[in-house]
């Protein structure tokens, strides 16, 4: 029986002889190029991730932004609560005079003639207790 030809055997003896520079370069970035490409994607995508939570429009300031746009929301309906009651205290005093008795009576102290107004001094209770001021000689 004859034997058939090796077609291996020219690599054989082509691995046997150095390949010349420029060709192995060439072999070196067909095999290198792949887990060069996946190495770099990974890390691209790891860039990503931290940009997406800690960068300057991440996550971490998207919750702050939100937790500061609650509380000025909060702010906006106190103030526009504030403001419709004195537009409402606004017009009871152009309109009625017992408001505006009232008032004159409450922040001016005004009295009706015959009428004695007494001022009591503050509640202790209300008032938070001060401390005893110690000698200024001292």
């Amino acid at each position: 029986m004859q034997q058939q030809p090796n077609l291996f055997s020219e690599k054989k003896e082509a691995a046997n002889e150095p390949l010349p520079l420029r060709q192995r370069a060439t072999e070196w970035v067909q095999q290198g190029w792949r887990p060069a490409g996946t190495l770099f994607a990974v890390a691209l995508a790891l860039l990503f991730a931290w940009s997406v939570i800690n960068g300057h429009h991440g996550l971490s300031s998207w919750y702050q932004q939100r937790s500061q746009e609650k509380q000025i929301k909060h702010e906006i309906e106190d103030l526009q609560q504030e403001n419709a009651r004195l537009r409402n205290h606004v017009e009871r005093l152009k309109t009625d005079p017992d408001a505006i008795e009232h008032e004159a009576r409450e922040k001016l102290h005004y009295a009706k003639p015959g009428e004695v107004i007494y001022t009591l001094p503050p509640d202790p209770q209300s008032q938070p207790p001060t401390q005893p001021q110690p000698p200024a000689g001292r």
